[in-house]
């Protein structure tokens, strides 16, 4: 068995530093713009919207919604903060089964995520299933951010979790006993 797991490159750069940014983005957005963050969510057709009140945030956005976008910003930040530091320092022999773990959360998190944009999709004034999901090419950067960035995050997870392009001493092999172990080198 291998003494210890590094994850191939393109890995650490995804999950240590791509995403982990992006998420501080989604809480700058969140907490530091939030007409803008809703305007992008959900387009008013008018344009007569979130946006167009321009920044003044208390005044065009109820309590409870702002509140709720400063805790989201908040959950944003502890995203970025666990994904980075949870899985750069783990150096231990371990360390694998840390890295899958948490990526196999995240994965869980990635489709409650997707979830989130379906009132967006179907709502009462819902751009449709397809514009929402599907239509990559007609996308605004929230729905970038939201669906696109998260397809991309969770199939990185998967890929992973598969076992692409993990040393093949670190993967996890399930004999026939049920339990997970690491492969003997």
């Amino acid at each position: 068995m291998s003494d210890s797991f590094k994850a191939a490159f393109v890995y650490r750069l995804f999950f240590l530093y791509v995403e982990p940014l992006s998420a501080l983005v989604g809480a700058y957005y969140a907490a530091g713009k939030p007409t803008t963050y809703l305007e992008l969510l959900s387009p008013s057709p008018s344009g007569s919207g979130y946006a167009a009140a321009g920044s003044r945030a208390s005044a065009t956005i109820d309590t409870p919604t702002l509140a709720t976008l400063y805790q989201l910003a908040n959950l944003y930040l502890l995203f970025a903060i666990n994904e980075h530091y949870v899985l750069s320092s783990s150096s231990s022999s371990s360390s694998l089964r840390t890295w899958r773990t948490l990526l196999v959360g995240l994965l869980i998190a990635d489709f409650g995520h997707l979830a989130t944009m379906i009132p967006v999709a179907m709502g009462q004034k819902g751009k449709g299933f397809g514009e929402v999901f599907l239509k990559w090419w007609e996308w605004n950067a929230m729905e970038w951010g939201s669906v696109g960035f998260v397809y991309v995050g969770a199939g990185m997870r998967m890929s992973f979790l598969m076992g692409v392009g993990v040393r093949k001493e670190d993967r996890l092999t399930v004999p026939k006993g049920g339990t997970i172990v690491r492969k003997e080198a």
